[in-house]
């Protein structure tokens, strides 16, 4: 007899509202990729995004699966808790649940701690044949060959925004504020180019992006998964780092294998603070040459720009306003500075006492401050960004920015558009 799963990406209503209006939300790919693992022979899936649905809580599973991640993490608990009332037993994993087990295991039957690509698929056989243990943990990094392609027709209510996909997993970087080394495996590993091709083919929009964290940091891997993309006549988008995108090759590959824009995490226009976050890895000095050479090739710069680091005071925000607009950035993402479990900055500032709660509600870098700043205030730190944000995405900044860029007019119009939009 099958089981009957529910797998669900949880999104609070405080972040979904804040999201709802940027035309570039593209979907999760964990519970997707996750829902490949499944044998449909022994399980029914349902599979709930709550970006644009709405959960079954009074239809009857034996199994809820959730995937957990910091400012989630109490949404989460809320959700478990009226499944688990029913008797539905629930598992827990991703982020948070790795970052933090014991806490996550307080809410949950089961929980899966780091990647999941062994310790799920033994899940499911232990739960089929009702022997679940209580905790499954990842001990070696998980190779990316023979993984299955991620169910995106069990994906609802999304066309355009259903193509994620991932190519690589890991940084070879070390950023204070950033939690990957906590959450992965400290090792870079790549999917095999032909397996990857043959997942993007399966896509069916136009339009997709890769989910990496960051696509480049391989050259050798990248220009031959590029040489291979540009065959399937899509359109895409991937996070890379700026120092990697000096190379002209890798550049004129891009754009010939239909790269429309990349997310650069700039994070600061300040060489104090990049190397007060280990982020020397950017270099201020270059940041004009490296941009005005990707606009060369026709690729949008989409930055991500984060307020709130020790270095910054109240100018900040005016500051990096006029230098976005000098260089021509196409579009950001803007994010408060959050101090992330187990990260430096989050045990720098526990240690200091400069952390104002540990209700991860305020963990989302985007609706709330989590900490003192050193320089300003909370309501000052929260103020500006929301003041940079307006002004960013003001017409006349765009003009100011697509007077230097130059870049997919069209293309940015509409991004900038979703933008402004989600300020309202």
């Amino acid at each position: 007899m099958k089981k009957h799963i529910l797998m669900i990406t949880p999104e609070n209503q405080e972040i979904n509202k804040f999201r709802k209006r940027q035309f570039n939300n593209f979907t999760q790919i964990t519970m997707p990729y996750l829902a490949g693992f499944i044998d449909e022979t022994r399980y029914e899936i349902n599979l709930i995004d709550e970006y644009n649905q709405d959960i079954p809580y009074y239809n009857t599973f034996d199994l809820v699966a959730i995937t957990v991640n910091t400012p989630n993490a109490n949404h989460c608990y809320n959700i478990s808790e009226l499944f688990r009332k029913r008797g539905i037993k629930v598992i827990m994993g991703g982020p948070h649940a790795t970052l933090l087990p014991d806490e996550v295991s307080k809410h949950c039957d089961y929980i899966i701690i780091g990647e999941a690509e062994n310790t799920w698929p033994q899940f499911l056989e232990d739960f089929y044949n009702d022997n679940p243990k209580q905790r499954y943990m990842s001990k070696d990094a998980p190779e990316l060959n023979n993984i299955p392609i991620p169910r995106r027709d069990l994906i609802g209510k999304r066309y355009f925004t259903r193509g994620a996909v991932f190519a690589t997993r890991g940084c070879p970087y070390n950023c204070s504020y950033c939690n990957l080394k906590q959450i992965y495996h400290n090792c870079f590993r790549k999917r095999p180019i032909n397996e990857l091709i043959s997942d993007i083919k399966t896509i069916n929009s136009k339009y997709f992006v890769f989910w990496d964290d960051n696509l480049f940091s391989d050259k050798t891997y990248a220009k031959e998964l590029l040489l291979n993309l540009k065959r399937l006549k899509k359109k895409w988008a991937a996070q890379v780092t700026l120092k990697d995108c000096e190379d002209r090759e890798l550049l004129n590959l891009a754009k010939s294998a239909g790269c429309i824009y990349l997310f650069v995490g700039l994070e600061s226009f300040s060489d104090d603070t990049l190397i007060n976050v280990n982020k020397e890895i950017n270099k201020i000095d270059d940041y004009k040459r490296i941009i005005d050479l990707i606009h060369e090739y026709k690729i949008m710069i989409q930055a991500g720009i984060v307020f709130g680091f020790d270095t910054d005071d109240k100018l900040v925000f005016s500051r990096t306003l006029k230098i976005c607009e000098n260089l021509g950035i196409d579009g950001a993402t803007i994010s408060i500075l959050t101090p992330l479990p187990r990260t430096p900055i989050y045990n720098k500032m526990k240690l200091e006492g400069r952390l104002i709660t540990e209700d991860w509600s305020y963990y989302n870098g985007k609706t709330r401050v989590a900490f003192s700043p050193k320089n300003m205030s909370c309501k000052e730190l929260y103020e500006g960004y929301m003041w940079f944000r307006k002004n960013f995405y003001s017409l006349k900044s765009f003009k100011k920015r697509m007077k230097a860029s130059k870049t997919n007019i069209f293309y940015n119009f509409i991004i900038n558009l979703g933008y402004k939009l989600s300020i309202r």
